[in-house]
């Protein structure tokens, strides 16, 4: 599919929107009294530190929505404003918030269906609305759409754009892309179906096997098993692994997509020569400032003297994941919780574990002065976070 012009025609539609609908005063109100506070905004204003009697609290200095997200709510929030009266869908989570979606099922804004681990749009019909979420959609599901004669409004990040811009950049050239990201999440399904030939690759481990097949060659039915659901249709790692370009998830950790792309660079030099380096491998700062902001602030919030860690976001929120890994890394005791209702009853919290099912740890809260950082995800509204610290407070006056 020639994506570029599939886009032109796309954007030439009058039934394509990629800006709101002129209720901004409206959705802003709206938003401010469900997702702001005025406790996070006083923390905020006292050195993201907050004390009351044995607790202390300091906020991570970013954290919590970014403007793609909020962007992309608010956009939602005018959807439904501009069309009261037509049906409504969405093609997945606006953002990794439960409570944000749940309130647009309370707008009666529809999700598309899932059976069998496929989407279902057999429900949807000419005429209906249907947002693309701050991920962003597939080519495939934008042109359904399209044809299917639906009014689209499309809240892509212009940070996700950003990175479908550079890998159909490198399939213009007949490059390989090499994306770092999770080839089950949505913003990179959707990357995938912008380029030509690529590559999905989670970490570090398997970049370096990548890096290592360049140079050294090996075993192709073992590297296609292991890369038999990351790679576009009829990848070939003896022929497609020559010319690569570098293109990210745009909420994978900033210092792994930096190390992978310095790993494929130096790789290439190796194998083709400093003087042959720009015809094998092109880079692009693709790298999303919200999450950077938010990651940084992290390391900064772990290098103080802390006794735990609260993590806030969606369980299925890649930027929430990463926030936790920095603490993992620092050994500082972490919860990843989607919202305050996981505290108690008691002093006990239901928390995600990196990598593993939901546990309930007990006595989490220890007796005495505790020192507690907390930061959130870029789907995480203040609202959410204001209901942690007091449930916090709440606990560790009548538990502890």
């Amino acid at each position: 599919m020639d994506t570029k012009a599939f886009k032109r025609s796309l954007n030439s539609s009058e039934n394509y929107h990629r800006k709101g609908f002129g209720h901004e005063a409206e959705v802003a109100g709206q938003m401010q009294s469900e997702y702001e506070s005025g406790l996070i905004q006083q923390i905020r204003d006292s050195q993201f530190t907050l004390r009351r009697g044995d607790v202390t609290i300091r906020l991570a200095e970013a954290f919590g929505f970014c403007w793609g997200v909020e962007r992309a709510v608010a956009m939602a929030y005018e959807t439904r404003q501009h069309f009261p009266e037509e049906r409504i869908w969405i093609t997945n989570e606006i953002i990794h918030n439960p409570s944000v979606n749940q309130r647009l099922r309370e707008m009666e804004v529809r999700f598309i269906p899932v059976i069998a681990g496929k989407k279902d749009f057999s429900e949807v019909k000419s005429g209906d609305v249907v947002i693309l979420p701050a991920f962003g959609a597939s080519v495939q599901e934008m042109q359904l759409l399209n044809d299917r004669g639906c009014t689209i409004v499309d809240t892509t990040c212009p940070w996700v754009a950003k990175v479908w811009n550079t890998v159909e950049k490198h399939k213009k050239i007949s490059y390989t892309s090499i994306i770092h990201g999770k080839y089950r999440h949505e913003e990179t399904i959707a990357t995938s179906s912008f380029a030509g030939t690529y590559l999905i690759v989670l970490n570090m481990q398997e970049a370096e096997y990548v890096a290592d097949y360049i140079l050294n060659g090996g075993d192709r039915d073992a590297f296609m098993t292991r890369f038999r659901h990351a790679c576009s249709e009829g990848f070939d790692p003896d022929r497609d692994l020559e010319r690569i370009g570098i293109a990210n998830q745009t909420t994978m950790l900033k210092g792994e997509t930096e190390q992978i792309g310095k790993l494929f660079e130096h790789t290439m030099m190796r194998k083709y020569g400093p003087d042959q380096l720009n015809q094998h491998f092109l880079s692009f700062n693709t790298i999303c400032d919200a999450t950077q902001e938010r990651q940084d602030a992290m390391f900064k919030l772990v290098d103080e003297p802390l006794d735990l860690m609260i993590v806030i976001g969606g369980y299925n929120s890649s930027n929430t994941t990463h926030l936790q890994e920095i603490a993992i890394e620092r050994n500082i005791p972490s919860y990843h919780i989607d919202s305050a209702s996981r505290i108690g009853p008691g002093n006990r919290i239901e928390h995600k574990p990196l990598n593993r099912d939901l546990e309930v740890t007990e006595n989490w809260l220890p007796e005495g002065p505790v020192v507690i950082g907390i930061t959130s995800g870029a789907s995480t509204p203040d609202k959410i976070v204001e209901d942690v610290v007091e449930k916090i407070f709440q606990v560790k006056a009548t538990a502890c």
